[in-house]
Formats: structure tokens, C-alpha cells, sequence
């Protein structure tokens, strides 16, 4: 599925790193980019748009008054340099809300939730008068991560584990290792959060692959994963839920 979707920045750097983060994404495909509300307004009344991403403080009319001028509204991520439109934001119901400098990781993130709202959109009936249940949000069973050279596709249900190596993380999945440029915080955004858990400041571990415990060691296919002590307690408690 592809998500068509507009730029819409003052600042000409600004607008620069969304187009850059929008061409690495295979799923995005960006229509055009405006500096201004008021051309973005025209461009939409005569083109349908899947995804706004959108500035707030613009000359002439801003973020939120272009919103609320729009009768129907795509997905909008707002992107900005200040925190105080958050609530507003969500009143209108934006999918995301994204502060600058925005890090890729943190891009990825938002651009992914509105892949899942397209989904389950998809999945639900025009007629449909009651709310998605939790297992028609489940979700999907990859994610994105970044390399030194492209950004790759990952399969979550064939990753092993993941591994610190310094500056970079290791993905182990059944058939490959992708070193990846994200950081920690990163890595932890992207990894579905039922299947995954941090067991040391080097680790995650896929819960459904493990296949032994002992001790203070978790034995993945050849692996053995310390278990660290900050993440001790979650953990026993993630597979006491478990059993």
C-alpha cells in the first residue's frame, strides 16, 4: 500500500529533511511540497491526499486554521518547533505529533501509525457502526530500520534478538543480520512491544523465540543473552504472565 501525502514547511531546510525522510521510506510517496498554507489549500481542493505533513507557525494562516478550514481532512502529522499546540492538535484528531529536530527514528515512528490506521480503515466495512476491537488493531508483522546504505524492510517474526555493537544495533533474524545505524531508543520504537523486551542495555530479545532461562542467561538458538539487572524484574514478570 502506498500513502500519497504533501509537505507543507516555512522553513526551506525544514522542508528539505521531510522530502529526504519521505524518499527513504518505500511506502511514502510524496506529491509535493508548498511553503505556505494557501497553496497547499488550493492543491487540495483539486487533489486527494492520504497524508498531511504538516508546519504550524506559517505566515498568512497557519497549521491549525488550515486544518480547520479543511472540510475533509487526510491523516495529518504536524511537524514543529514548539510543544504547545499539542492539545490542539489532537482535538483535530492529527495522527502524530513531531517536534524539532526531528530524527528519522522519531519520523518512521509517525509515519507508521498512519500506515496502521490506513490498514485497519481498509479492513472495516463502509457501513460500520460500532469500533475496531483490539485484535482488528493488532498491527503489522515488519518494520523499517535504516543501514548505512538504504533503509530495509524487517520481518519481526523472524528476528532472533538485538544486539548493541557500539555506534550501531545488530538485527539476528532465521536468515540474515542487519546492522543498523538507529540508537537505542530507536530500536525500542520500532520492535513490536508484545513480542519484544530489553533484557540488558545491549539486548532485546524476541519472548517468542527464546528457548530456555537459566539463571541470570537466556539461550536463543546458539545465543546466550545476559539478563541485566535494571531489566530483571520486567522481564520475569513479562514471562510469569506467560506461563
Amino acid at each position: 500500500m502506498k500513502i500519497n501525502c504533501i509537505a507543507v514547511d516555512d522553513e526551506p531546510l525544514a522542508l528539505e529533511i521531510i522530502k529526504d525522510y519521505c524518499a527513504k521510506v518505500p511506502f511514502l510517496n510524496l506529491m509535493q511540497a508548498f511553503d505556505n498554507a494557501i497553496d497547499t489549500m488550493e492543491y487540495l481542493r483539486n487533489n486527494r491526499v492520504d497524508l498531511i505533513l504538516l508546519d504550524i507557525q506559517m505566515e498568512d494562516l497557519t497549521g491549525i486554521q488550515l486544518l480547520k478550514a479543511l472540510k475533509a481532512k487526510p491523516h495529518v502529522i504536524m511537524t514543529t518547533a514548539f510543544d504547545n499546540y499539542a492539545l490542539q492538535g489532537f482535538d483535530l484528531d492529527v495522527t502524530d505529533y513531531l517536534l524539532k529536530p526531528i530524527s528519522f527514528e522519531r519520523f518512521l515512528k509517525g509515519v507508521n501509525k498512519v500506515y496502521d490506521r490506513m490498514l485497519n480503515e481498509a479492513n472495516v466495512p463502509a457501513d460500520k457502526t460500532t469500533s475496531a476491537s483490539p485484535a482488528d488493531t493488532a498491527g503489522r508483522d515488519y518494520f523499517f530500520v535504516k543501514t548505512d546504505t538504504h533503509i530495509e524492510k524487517v520481518t519481526s517474526s523472524e528476528v532472533l534478538y538485538v544486539e548493541g555493537m557500539g555506534d550501531y544495533w545488530r538485527i539476528i533474524t532465521k536468515n540474515k543480520r542487519i546492522m543498523t545505524l538507529m540508537n537505542a531508543r530507536g530500536i525500542e520504537e520500532v520492535l513490536p512491544e508484545r513480542q519484544f523486551c530489553r533484557v540488558h542495555r545491549s539486548y532485546f530479545v524476541a519472548i517468542g523465540k527464546i528457548d530456555s532461562i537459566e539463571r541470570r542467561h537466556i539461550k536463543i538458538a546458539d545465543q546466550r543473552i545476559p539478563i541485566g539487572d535494571t531489566y530483571q524484574k520486567s522481564f520475569f514478570d513479562i514471562i510469569e504472565k506467560k506461563k
